[in-house]
Formats: C-alpha cells, structure tokens, sequence
C-alpha cells in the first residue's frame, strides 16, 4: 500500500509511501513505521471466468497499462491512468490509494487538532470547506481522497485483508458517521487484494474528474460510469462519483433512470438531474453540483455515443 493502511499497534505502515512521506515532512505523522513487504501481492490473476484479482501492491501504473483490465474494466484502467501523475502512478499501489489519508489542509496542518488527529471537532465544517463535501453525511466534512475507490465501486469490487474476506469498498471506507477514521481496517491490518467480478461483454465505460488545476490535482468531483448498450437500451447501469462525501457514493437514483431505457439527450438529462438527489452541500460547496451535474452528461453522452 502507497500509503498507510492503518494506524497499526507499533507504528504507521509504509509500502511506496508517497502519501506518509509527505506527512511526516511536514510533521503530521510521526512515531515508528513498519515497512510492508508482501512477496506476491503486487500482480494481477485472472480466474477461469474472466475475473481479475489485483495485489494490494500492484501499482497503479501497472493497473492502467494493463491491456486486459482495459479491455474488461476500462473505467478502472482509465481511473487508473487519470490519477496524480506518471512518477506517482509508476511507486504508488492500488492498497494505499484505497486507504489513504485524508487531503484536507486542516488535518495536513500539524498545528492544528481536527476529528482524525484527537481533536474534539471538525474546524472545517465552520472554516474553510470549499473543497469539501457537498453530501454532508457525518461530523468530518473532508470527502475520501481514492479515485480508484470510486472506480472500483462502480464495479462492485470486494476487498480482502490479512484478517478478513469480500470486504465491499462501501463497507471498507465506513459511511462517514465515524469522523475519525479514514477507512473501517482494524489496527494493524492490511489490505491484501481486491477483487473484480467477471467482466461484462459489450460493456461501455467512462472516467472523468474537475479539477482546479491542469494537471497534478486531486479531484473536486469524480465520476465512474459503466453500462451496456442492448437492443436500443442501457443495462447494467453503474454510476459512482468521488470528491463530493466522506466516501464515493453509488449514484442509484441516476442509475434507475437510466437502466431500461433508451440513451438518449432527454434519458441522459434526467439522469444527471438525479445525479445531486440527496444532497445537502455545505455553504461553500453548492458548485459541485453544478460539477456533478455536468460530468454526468458528459460521461453519459460519451457512453452512448
């Protein structure tokens, strides 16, 4: 894992760390690591029926110039290709961006006591929130910071540890209620692999993300939209958006309107209406709506093209 995957009892983990190097830097983690080496968890296996089983340790540069996870998961290989930047795709692995630490600058502040380093509350939530959530589901209002938990959602991808089996990544990123905690790993253990189910034949399938800068930036919102296209209609329909909770979020009430029916300018323009159904934004974030709004018309148009 890139980065720490979970507070263990003698110290932070540590695989690539180009996320806890950062923060000890800057003073925010401190105290012992214990570097992860897990021989064989750094690869792809593909079952009999198709499916692919990724390692914690497999890269994200690996993920995203794979031709078979392109060719049966392409949102996951271009929500791969569409993170950070080449040099960080090349160390960081798929483990530690699905249990990395939070981007707000008031935790990546070592001067200052949110929720997730003791503190009593969330000093965002009445300051500065403009990257933060707009689906306000707990005390902590930073949203995750995984693209490829966004990815892997939308393809209902199951998660196993050193400690448990078919982890859901809903249930590993917790629902947000717990504002001191990044992720639902016990101490001290730590992702082992992720699985994907079997691939679907004809299926389509888009990643995209706003960003305040061109290059190099986390995202404001994020969106990973799959589907299949048989016999004039969409099937299958599975929409997950990043940036916008304390965890992604499966979009249902746009994956309803579209399932069923044919993709056309009006479908696709309900669809991104419902894309905000639930949301409760915080005074400074009501723009990524708008966001959402429109990433899901794109993707959407994209796919049906």
């Amino acid at each position: 894992m890139s980065e720490t995957a979970t507070m263990g009892i003698a110290g932070e983990f540590r695989a690539a760390g180009t996320d806890l190097s950062e923060r000890r830097r800057t003073g925010v983690s401190k105290g012992p690591v214990i570097d992860l080496v897990l021989p064989g968890d750094d690869g792809i296996v593909w079952g009999g029926d198709g499916a692919a089983t990724i390692g914690a340790f497999a890269t994200i540069a690996t993920i995203a110039a794979d031709k078979r996870i392109e060719d049966g998961y392409p949102g996951v290989a271009a929500t791969a290709l569409g993170l950070a930047t080449p040099q960080i795709r090349h160390l960081a692995t798929l483990g530690g961006n699905l249990a990395q630490r939070s981007r707000c600058w008031y935790f990546r502040n070592p001067h200052i006591a949110c929720l997730k380093k003791g503190g009593s509350d969330c000093p965002a939530r009445p300051g500065n929130h403009l990257y933060h959530v707009a689906f306000d589901r707990g005390p902590c209002v930073a949203p995750h910071p995984s693209s490829m938990a966004c990815a892997l959602l939308a393809y209902e991808a199951t998660v196993t540890t050193d400690r448990r089996k078919g982890i859901s990544v809903a249930e590993l990123l917790g629902d947000g209620s717990d504002g001191r905690a990044d992720h639902a790993l016990q101490a001290g253990e730590t992702i082992r692999s992720i699985a994907l189910p079997p691939p679907l034949a004809g299926e389509r399938a888009r990643y995209k993300r706003a960003i305040s800068r061109s290059y190099a930036e986390w995202p404001l919102v994020e969106v990973c939209a799959r589907a299949v296209i048989a016999d004039g209609a969409l099937k299958s329909v599975r929409i997950a958006a990043g940036g916008i909770a304390p965890r992604p979020l499966r979009l249902t009430a746009a994956e309803a309107a579209l399932e069923g029916r044919p993709p056309t300018e009006a479908t696709i323009a309900n669809a991104a209406r419902l894309a905000t159904d639930g949301a409760n934004p915080l005074p400074m974030t009501g723009y990524k709506l708008d966001l959402l709004r429109g990433l899901m018309r794109d993707l959407l148009t994209q796919i049906a093209a």
